[in-house]
Protein backbone atom coordinates (compact mmCIF):
# COMPACT_ATOMS: atom_id res chain seq x y z
CA UNK A 1 0.00 0.00 0.00
CA UNK A 2 1.38 3.56 -0.74
CA UNK A 3 1.32 5.63 2.47
CA UNK A 4 3.12 8.16 1.06
CA UNK A 5 -0.61 10.35 0.15
CA UNK A 6 -0.85 10.30 4.14
CA UNK A 7 1.94 12.00 4.85
CA UNK A 8 2.20 16.60 4.40
CA UNK A 9 4.31 18.23 2.65
CA UNK A 10 4.91 19.97 5.45
CA UNK A 11 6.36 17.39 7.35
CA UNK A 12 9.19 17.20 4.80
CA UNK A 13 12.26 18.50 6.30
CA UNK A 14 13.71 21.75 5.25
CA UNK A 15 16.94 23.79 5.77
CA UNK A 16 17.45 25.22 9.36
CA UNK A 17 17.18 28.76 10.31
CA UNK A 18 20.24 30.18 12.42
CA UNK A 19 17.81 30.84 15.54
CA UNK A 20 14.37 28.85 16.19
CA UNK A 21 12.91 33.04 16.30
CA UNK A 22 13.27 35.77 13.67
CA UNK A 23 13.99 39.20 14.40
CA UNK A 24 11.08 40.08 16.38
CA UNK A 25 10.64 36.76 18.46
CA UNK A 26 8.17 34.29 16.17
CA UNK A 27 8.76 31.42 15.84
CA UNK A 28 9.73 28.66 13.05
CA UNK A 29 7.63 25.84 12.57
CA UNK A 30 8.27 22.68 10.86
CA UNK A 31 10.85 19.82 10.68
CA UNK A 32 14.32 21.02 9.80
CA UNK A 33 17.98 19.07 8.61
CA UNK A 34 20.06 19.99 11.37
CA UNK A 35 20.44 21.42 14.53
CA UNK A 36 19.55 25.14 15.33
CA UNK A 37 22.79 27.21 16.37
CA UNK A 38 21.27 29.48 18.06
CA UNK A 39 17.55 28.37 20.39
CA UNK A 40 16.50 31.96 21.92
CA UNK A 41 13.20 30.44 23.57
CA UNK A 42 13.10 33.09 26.58
CA UNK A 43 13.36 36.06 23.32
CA UNK A 44 10.03 34.66 22.29
CA UNK A 45 7.25 36.51 21.58
CA UNK A 46 4.43 35.80 24.29
CA UNK A 47 4.39 32.14 23.90
CA UNK A 48 1.88 32.31 26.55
CA UNK A 49 -1.00 34.07 27.97
CA UNK A 50 1.89 35.77 30.56
CA UNK A 51 3.94 38.49 29.34
CA UNK A 52 7.03 38.13 27.73
CA UNK A 53 9.14 38.93 30.30
CA UNK A 54 7.84 35.83 32.26
CA UNK A 55 8.76 33.46 29.53
CA UNK A 56 10.97 32.07 31.97
CA UNK A 57 8.72 30.46 34.46
CA UNK A 58 6.84 28.65 31.60
CA UNK A 59 9.73 27.59 29.68
CA UNK A 60 10.49 23.42 30.07
CA UNK A 61 13.98 22.51 28.88
CA UNK A 62 15.32 18.77 29.23
CA UNK A 63 17.80 16.29 27.66
CA UNK A 64 17.84 12.87 28.31
CA UNK A 65 19.00 10.14 27.00
CA UNK A 66 18.01 6.56 26.55
CA UNK A 67 20.50 3.44 26.23
CA UNK A 68 19.96 -0.52 25.21
CA UNK A 69 21.68 -3.23 26.50
CA UNK A 70 21.07 -6.33 25.89
CA UNK A 71 20.08 -7.08 29.66
CA UNK A 72 19.19 -4.00 31.05
CA UNK A 73 18.01 -0.60 29.45
CA UNK A 74 18.66 2.62 31.13
CA UNK A 75 17.10 6.24 31.17
CA UNK A 76 18.90 9.26 32.47
CA UNK A 77 17.81 12.74 32.22
CA UNK A 78 18.41 16.36 33.46
CA UNK A 79 15.47 18.76 33.28
CA UNK A 80 14.73 22.45 33.72
CA UNK A 81 11.18 23.44 34.40
CA UNK A 82 11.67 27.46 35.73
CA UNK A 83 10.77 26.45 39.13
CA UNK A 84 12.90 23.49 39.97
CA UNK A 85 14.98 21.00 38.22
CA UNK A 86 15.47 17.34 38.58
CA UNK A 87 18.05 14.66 37.87
CA UNK A 88 16.70 10.95 37.12
CA UNK A 89 17.98 8.01 36.14
CA UNK A 90 16.15 5.27 35.85
CA UNK A 91 17.41 0.81 35.07
CA UNK A 92 15.34 -1.29 33.79
CA UNK A 93 16.32 -5.05 34.25
CA UNK A 94 15.16 -6.89 31.34
CA UNK A 95 15.49 -10.69 33.56
CA UNK A 96 13.20 -10.08 36.21
CA UNK A 97 10.96 -6.90 34.47
CA UNK A 98 11.83 -4.88 37.17
CA UNK A 99 12.86 -0.76 37.53
CA UNK A 100 14.82 0.59 40.04
CA UNK A 101 15.26 4.65 40.01
CA UNK A 102 17.10 7.61 41.47
CA UNK A 103 15.79 11.07 41.38
CA UNK A 104 17.18 14.23 43.08
CA UNK A 105 15.02 17.36 43.21
CA UNK A 106 17.30 20.08 42.28
CA UNK A 107 16.63 23.81 43.62
CA UNK A 108 17.03 26.53 42.47
CA UNK A 109 16.75 25.14 38.84
CA UNK A 110 19.99 26.31 37.86
CA UNK A 111 21.34 23.45 39.62
CA UNK A 112 20.16 21.81 36.32
CA UNK A 113 22.29 23.05 33.30
CA UNK A 114 20.70 22.82 29.95
CA UNK A 115 23.61 23.21 26.76
CA UNK A 116 22.61 26.06 25.09
CA UNK A 117 23.17 24.10 22.34
CA UNK A 118 23.97 20.73 20.84
CA UNK A 119 27.09 21.51 18.78
CA UNK A 120 31.27 21.82 20.09
CA UNK A 121 31.16 20.03 23.52
CA UNK A 122 28.59 22.65 25.11
CA UNK A 123 26.94 20.53 27.92
CA UNK A 124 24.19 19.54 30.05
CA UNK A 125 24.64 18.68 33.55
CA UNK A 126 23.38 17.80 37.03
CA UNK A 127 24.53 20.40 39.99
CA UNK A 128 23.61 17.50 41.94
CA UNK A 129 24.94 15.65 45.40
CA UNK A 130 23.49 12.05 44.66
CA UNK A 131 22.27 11.99 40.81
CA UNK A 132 25.37 13.06 38.79
CA UNK A 133 24.74 13.06 34.89
CA UNK A 134 26.53 14.69 32.29
CA UNK A 135 26.06 15.28 28.55
CA UNK A 136 28.74 16.11 25.96
CA UNK A 137 27.00 17.48 22.87
CA UNK A 138 28.92 16.92 19.63
CA UNK A 139 26.47 16.74 17.04
CA UNK A 140 28.43 18.59 14.54
CA UNK A 141 30.57 15.22 14.13
CA UNK A 142 27.12 13.15 15.30
CA UNK A 143 28.92 12.11 18.65
CA UNK A 144 27.91 12.72 22.00
CA UNK A 145 29.22 11.21 25.23
CA UNK A 146 26.79 10.41 28.35
CA UNK A 147 27.94 9.49 31.86
CA UNK A 148 26.91 9.77 35.22
CA UNK A 149 26.54 7.99 38.79
CA UNK A 150 23.94 7.57 41.04
CA UNK A 151 23.06 5.80 44.80
CA UNK A 152 20.15 5.60 46.79
CA UNK A 153 17.80 2.92 48.54
CA UNK A 154 18.14 0.88 45.21
CA UNK A 155 22.32 0.51 45.54
CA UNK A 156 24.36 2.31 43.16
CA UNK A 157 24.63 2.71 39.44
CA UNK A 158 27.38 4.25 36.97
CA UNK A 159 27.97 4.31 33.31
CA UNK A 160 29.44 5.98 30.45
CA UNK A 161 28.89 5.41 26.66
CA UNK A 162 30.00 7.06 23.73
CA UNK A 163 27.37 7.92 20.88
CA UNK A 164 28.03 7.97 17.05
CA UNK A 165 25.04 9.08 15.08
CA UNK A 166 23.59 6.13 12.51
CA UNK A 167 20.73 7.56 11.20
CA UNK A 168 19.85 11.25 10.13
CA UNK A 169 18.06 13.63 13.07
CA UNK A 170 14.58 14.16 14.10
CA UNK A 171 13.97 17.86 14.32
CA UNK A 172 10.83 19.82 14.85
CA UNK A 173 9.22 22.98 16.24
CA UNK A 174 5.63 22.13 17.13
CA UNK A 175 2.91 24.81 17.51
CA UNK A 176 1.00 23.75 20.61
CA UNK A 177 -0.44 27.79 20.00
CA UNK A 178 -0.02 30.65 17.51
CA UNK A 179 3.60 31.06 18.59
CA UNK A 180 3.99 28.65 21.15
CA UNK A 181 7.08 26.42 20.52
CA UNK A 182 7.56 23.21 21.99
CA UNK A 183 10.95 21.61 19.86
CA UNK A 184 12.17 17.95 20.37
CA UNK A 185 15.62 16.55 18.89
CA UNK A 186 15.89 13.02 18.30
CA UNK A 187 18.80 11.17 17.60
CA UNK A 188 19.93 7.33 16.88
CA UNK A 189 23.52 6.56 18.21
CA UNK A 190 25.53 2.96 18.59
CA UNK A 191 26.79 2.47 21.38
CA UNK A 192 30.22 1.52 23.08
CA UNK A 193 30.31 1.50 27.25
CA UNK A 194 29.43 0.21 30.21
CA UNK A 195 26.31 0.17 32.64
CA UNK A 196 27.67 -0.94 35.91
CA UNK A 197 24.91 -1.64 38.62
CA UNK A 198 25.37 -3.21 42.41
CA UNK A 199 28.43 -4.22 41.25
CA UNK A 200 27.56 -6.14 37.80
CA UNK A 201 29.49 -4.35 34.81
CA UNK A 202 27.54 -5.00 31.25
CA UNK A 203 29.52 -4.02 28.46
CA UNK A 204 27.96 -2.37 25.02
CA UNK A 205 27.49 -4.51 22.42
CA UNK A 206 26.69 -4.36 18.34
CA UNK A 207 23.32 -4.33 19.34
CA UNK A 208 23.28 -1.96 21.79
CA UNK A 209 21.47 1.01 20.55
CA UNK A 210 20.60 4.87 22.42
CA UNK A 211 18.54 7.87 21.40
CA UNK A 212 19.02 11.47 22.84
CA UNK A 213 16.16 13.52 23.34
CA UNK A 214 16.76 17.30 23.34
CA UNK A 215 13.34 18.76 24.40
CA UNK A 216 12.60 22.94 24.87
CA UNK A 217 9.14 24.41 24.76
CA UNK A 218 6.10 26.16 26.21
CA UNK A 219 3.27 23.71 27.60
CA UNK A 220 0.10 24.82 27.95
CA UNK A 221 -0.57 25.10 32.15
CA UNK A 222 -3.00 21.70 31.60
CA UNK A 223 -0.80 19.07 29.06
CA UNK A 224 -0.92 16.10 28.02
CA UNK A 225 1.42 13.74 25.81
CA UNK A 226 1.77 9.91 25.27
CA UNK A 227 5.18 8.30 23.53
CA UNK A 228 6.75 5.07 23.18
CA UNK A 229 9.77 4.53 21.27
CA UNK A 230 12.36 2.02 20.58
CA UNK A 231 16.14 1.65 19.52
CA UNK A 232 17.88 -1.56 18.09
CA UNK A 233 18.33 -3.23 15.65
CA UNK A 234 15.97 -5.04 12.87
CA UNK A 235 16.04 -6.60 9.47
CA UNK A 236 15.80 -3.84 6.71
CA UNK A 237 15.98 -5.34 3.05
CA UNK A 238 16.89 -8.94 3.66
CA UNK A 239 19.71 -7.45 6.39
CA UNK A 240 20.08 -6.54 9.72
CA UNK A 241 21.03 -2.75 10.38
CA UNK A 242 20.45 0.06 13.25
CA UNK A 243 16.46 0.67 13.54
CA UNK A 244 14.31 2.41 15.83
CA UNK A 245 10.86 5.38 16.01
CA UNK A 246 9.53 7.60 17.85
CA UNK A 247 5.71 8.18 18.33
CA UNK A 248 4.03 10.81 20.02
CA UNK A 249 0.67 12.08 20.29
CA UNK A 250 1.08 15.64 21.92
CA UNK A 251 -0.89 19.08 21.70
CA UNK A 252 0.21 19.75 18.72
CA UNK A 253 -2.82 21.99 16.61
CA UNK A 254 -2.65 20.04 13.67
CA UNK A 255 -1.57 16.87 13.85
CA UNK A 256 -1.10 16.25 10.33
CA UNK A 257 1.17 18.79 9.48
CA UNK A 258 3.15 18.94 12.72
CA UNK A 259 4.36 15.80 14.33
CA UNK A 260 7.47 13.87 15.24
CA UNK A 261 6.59 10.51 13.77
CA UNK A 262 9.56 8.78 12.06
CA UNK A 263 11.41 5.74 11.52
CA UNK A 264 15.19 5.63 11.85
CA UNK A 265 17.08 3.22 9.69
CA UNK A 266 20.83 3.35 8.96
CA UNK A 267 21.68 6.36 7.24
CA UNK A 268 18.28 7.48 6.52
CA UNK A 269 14.40 8.34 8.38
CA UNK A 270 10.96 7.90 6.84
CA UNK A 271 8.08 9.63 8.36
CA UNK A 272 5.13 8.06 10.06
CA UNK A 273 1.40 9.28 9.81
CA UNK A 274 -0.24 10.77 13.40
CA UNK A 275 -1.13 7.84 16.00
CA UNK A 276 -3.48 8.06 19.03
CA UNK A 277 -2.71 5.80 21.97
CA UNK A 278 -5.20 3.55 23.95
CA UNK A 279 -4.68 2.30 27.86
CA UNK A 280 -5.73 -0.78 27.62
CA UNK A 281 -4.69 -1.05 30.84
CA UNK A 282 -1.54 -0.41 33.07
CA UNK A 283 0.50 -3.17 31.97
CA UNK A 284 -0.74 -2.73 27.91
CA UNK A 285 -0.81 -0.03 25.61
CA UNK A 286 -2.40 -0.05 21.92
CA UNK A 287 -0.69 2.19 19.27
CA UNK A 288 -2.38 2.49 15.55
CA UNK A 289 -2.94 5.56 13.03
CA UNK A 290 -6.39 5.42 11.29
CA UNK A 291 -3.97 4.23 7.79
CA UNK A 292 -2.81 1.06 8.83
CA UNK A 293 0.68 2.37 8.73
CA UNK A 294 0.78 1.83 12.42
CA UNK A 295 -0.06 -1.00 14.70
CA UNK A 296 1.51 -2.16 17.92
CA UNK A 297 1.40 -3.20 21.05
CA UNK A 298 3.62 -2.32 23.83
CA UNK A 299 3.57 -4.53 26.94
CA UNK A 300 4.73 -2.83 29.95
CA UNK A 301 6.76 -5.14 32.31
CA UNK A 302 7.34 -2.42 34.94
CA UNK A 303 7.27 1.69 35.18
CA UNK A 304 8.71 4.67 37.26
CA UNK A 305 6.07 6.79 38.49
CA UNK A 306 6.14 10.14 39.71
CA UNK A 307 2.51 11.63 41.33
CA UNK A 308 2.44 14.85 42.67
CA UNK A 309 -0.68 17.07 43.82
CA UNK A 310 0.00 20.14 45.72
CA UNK A 311 -2.13 23.42 45.41
CA UNK A 312 -1.39 24.94 42.01
CA UNK A 313 0.96 21.93 40.60
CA UNK A 314 -0.10 18.23 39.52
CA UNK A 315 1.89 15.73 38.27
CA UNK A 316 1.00 12.20 36.59
CA UNK A 317 4.02 11.07 35.29
CA UNK A 318 4.42 7.35 33.80
CA UNK A 319 8.28 5.80 32.06
CA UNK A 320 7.10 2.51 30.90
CA UNK A 321 9.94 -0.10 29.77
CA UNK A 322 8.71 -3.33 28.05
CA UNK A 323 8.62 -5.39 25.22
CA UNK A 324 6.97 -4.13 21.85
CA UNK A 325 4.75 -6.43 18.84
CA UNK A 326 3.31 -5.20 15.91
CA UNK A 327 4.38 -3.09 12.96
CA UNK A 328 5.19 0.18 11.63
CA UNK A 329 5.16 0.36 7.61
CA UNK A 330 7.38 3.01 6.10
CA UNK A 331 5.55 5.31 2.96
CA UNK A 332 5.68 2.22 0.54
CA UNK A 333 4.19 0.34 2.10
CA UNK A 334 7.10 -2.27 3.35
CA UNK A 335 6.21 -3.78 7.15
CA UNK A 336 8.56 -4.00 9.80
CA UNK A 337 8.10 -6.39 12.20
CA UNK A 338 8.63 -4.70 15.94
CA UNK A 339 8.31 -8.19 18.10
CA UNK A 340 10.40 -8.27 21.10
CA UNK A 341 12.10 -5.23 20.29
CA UNK A 342 12.61 -3.28 23.63
CA UNK A 343 9.56 -0.51 24.02
CA UNK A 344 10.03 2.95 26.21
CA UNK A 345 7.09 4.79 26.99
CA UNK A 346 5.88 8.10 28.41
CA UNK A 347 2.38 8.84 29.87
CA UNK A 348 2.62 12.66 30.91
CA UNK A 349 -0.04 15.32 32.75
CA UNK A 350 0.85 17.97 33.73
CA UNK A 351 -1.21 20.97 35.45
CA UNK A 352 1.74 23.30 35.99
Amino acid sequence: MDFSKYLSEKRIAVPTPENVINGVGECYFGTFESEFKNMDFLKVKRPSALPSFMNKTRLTLWEACEIDFEKVTLLTAVCDMALFGTALTVLYDKRTKKVVSWQEMLVPSSKAVIAKNLLNGNETYSKAKNVRIKFVNDFQKGEAIVSGCASGKDGMVDYRVQLKRVSKPSIVSIPFGENRPLYSQKDLFSVEGYISYNGEKLHATSASAAIIDDHRGYYPRKSHYDWVTTMGRNVVDGKEQYFGFNLTRNQSVDQDDYNENLIWFEGDTTLLTPVVFTHENEKLWHVMDEHGMVDLWFDIGDEFLMKLNAALIVIDYHITFGSLRGYVCDPKGNKYVLDGMVGIGEDKSLVF
